[in-house]
C-alpha cells in the first residue's frame, strides 16, 4: 500500500449531484439550469400524457368512426369438417348437442353455437345448436341427419 492507491472507505463518500438554485456565487443560481421562461422552467410542471407542445395531439387528429352495437350476439362457429373429424375420431356417435360441444372444448358454457358449412359431412348426425347456416343445414339433412335449433 502506498499513496498512489489510497481511497476512502466504501460508502463513506457519496456524490449527491448538482446543488442548483443556491445563489449566483455557486454558478448554478439564477435560472438553476432550467433556461428562460416556458412551462418547463416553472415549479410543479408535469407534461400531460400525449401532450405535443401545443400541436394538435395525434389522439385528436385521427378520425373517429364506427360504433359498437351493445345488442350484438356473438356466436362460436363450428364447421362441418370439425364434426366429421370428431366422428372419425369416435368422439361423437349420432347426436351432437350443446353439452357435448362444451365437453369437447369446442364452445364455452356461456357461448352460443352456430354450425357453419365448411367441409363435408358423411355421417348421419342429429345436431342441436343455436343457429345454422343454410349450407350447413342442407348438408346435414343431405347426409341423413337432423337439424334442431335451440
Amino acid at each position: 500500500m502506498d499513496l498512489s492507491n489510497l481511497k476512502p472507505a466504501e460508502g463513506s463518500v457519496s456524490n449527491k449531484g448538482k446543488r442548483v438554485g443556491r445563489g449566483q456565487g455557486s454558478g448554478k443560481g439564477g435560472t438553476a439550469t432550467r433556461g428562460h421562461k416556458g412551462a418547463k422552467s416553472r415549479s410543479g410542471y408535469s407534461k400531460k400524457l400525449g401532450f405535443e407542445g401545443g400541436q394538435m395531439p395525434l389522439q385528436r387528429r385521427v378520425p373517429k368512426f364506427g360504433f359498437t352495437n351493445i345488442n350484438r350476439k356473438e356466436y362460436q362457429g363450428i364447421n362441418l369438417d370439425t364434426l366429421q373429424q370428431l366422428v372419425d375420431d369416435k368422439k361423437i356417435k349420432d347426436t351432437v348437442d350443446f353439452e357435448t360441444l362444451v365437453g369437447l372444448g369446442l364452445a364455452g358454457k356461456n357461448d352460443m353455437v352456430k354450425i357453419l358449412g365448411r367441409g363435408e359431412l358423411k355421417a348421419s348426425l342429429k345436431v342441436s345448436a343455436h343457429k345454422f347456416t343454410a349450407a350447413a343445414a342442407k348438408a346435414i339433412e343431405a347426409a341423413g341427419g337432423e337439424v334442431v335449433t335451440l
